[in-house]
């Protein structure tokens, strides 16, 4: 088994010298910027995530997945998340087949829910329609991902596909992954469709979301699948410095700020400063520290869920460019060759 890391982003709008926020549009160049980097560093994966708000711009995954898909040679590119549940699913097939034309074997997709349901007024959905929306566009994605002829007849179109072909086609399927924060439903929904399960996870121990893996596993093999195909990633909080006490006194600054003023716009609390700090600590689940601490900890949490591949979100809350650059460089050359180490060894 080979383990992956690497890094998602919902882009990072910058701060101005007044402490304003700058413009939206250079936060859609400096995670391309970051892509890049990502790529030349020798790092597995970068996903993109799908966010609405002035401070985490990008609102069209698929967007960036195909210009960076053109500017680098051996990353893995992803949506992390697309939120299917306001999205058309043809479409998102459709701009990841794109991408995976430019870069071949090198394009995936996490297919979520969304944490909220900001997108639904929005994109003129009815919030009671969540669960429907996200389990049959779903379905028609996993269709389409299938094969070019698709008949379908899902409960969210008002009227049902009849042999239509869709365009154009990745040389090989889109490994699609079901992106989940946790909910046991979901657990078993990514079983029952056969798919890799992708956990977001933004608190609570590892010992916690060893849980998961173990119940995944477990109904997985209940239900037949190949055993080598029970794969789980985790997207997680976190930072890496040259050194912990850096890395720790710049993440809380700006990850705080990024829970305060994400979560206003959601009109919900966020949550207190001395909590998230807590969380930093190797019982908790946001990775921050040096490149040896962050190392160590993610050794330990694959050896409790056993899963392939980890990415971090470390450009928050207007971080300067300069200090989410260097993080995935320390990721990219002092982590990574680490992990695999000591996973070799093993």
């Amino acid at each position: 088994m080979t383990f992956e890391l690497g890094v998602y982003s919902f882009g990072n709008t910058p701060r101005t010298a007044d402490g304003r926020r700058g413009p939206t549009a250079q936060a859609i160049r400096d995670v391309l910027e970051a892509i890049k980097l990502a790529d030349e560093v020798g790092l597995d994966y970068f996903g993109v995530g799908e966010h609405h708000m002035r401070a985490m711009p990008l609102s069209s995954p698929t967007a960036v997945v195909n210009a960076a898909a053109a500017s680098t040679q051996r990353i893995k590119l992803s949506t992390a998340v697309s939120v299917l549940s306001t999205d058309d699913p043809i479409r998102v097939f459709q701009q990841l087949a794109t991408a995976a034309a430019i870069a071949p074997g090198r394009i995936e997709t996490v297919a979520g829910r969304g944490s909220s349901t900001i997108t639904f007024p929005l994109f003129d959905h009815d919030e009671h329609d969540y669960d429907m929306l996200y389990a049959s566009k779903l379905e028609l994605l996993m269709a389409v991902n299938a094969g070019e002829n698709i008949s379908f007849d899902g409960p969210h179109r008002k009227r049902p596909l009849h042999d239509a072909t869709v365009f154009p086609r990745p040389e090989t399927p889109l490994k699609i992954w079901l992106g989940t924060g946790g909910s046991p439903d979901s657990v078993y929904r990514a079983v029952e469709l056969g798919l890799p399960m992708f956990l977001g996870i933004l608190g609570g121990t590892p010992e916690h979301w060893a849980q998961y893996g173990r119940a995944y596993r477990a109904a997985w093999k209940e239900a037949g699948h190949p055993a080598e195909q029970a794969d789980i990633a985790v997207a997680v909080h976190g930072f890496v410095a040259d050194t912990g006490e850096a890395a720790r006194a710049t993440y809380l600054e700006y990850e705080h700020r990024m829970m305060a003023e994400g979560m206003a716009e959601l009109g919900r609390p966020a949550p207190p400063r001395a909590d998230r700090a807590a969380a930093f600590g190797p019982g908790g689940m946001v990775f921050v520290g040096s490149p040896n601490e962050i190392a160590d900890r993610i050794l330990n949490l694959h050896g409790l869920l056993g899963h392939t591949r980890q990415i971090l979100q470390m450009d928050v809350g207007g971080m300067p460019q300069r200090d989410f650059l260097r993080a995935i460089e320390l990721l990219g050359t002092k982590v990574l060759p680490q992990i695999r180490t000591e996973l070799a060894a093993r």
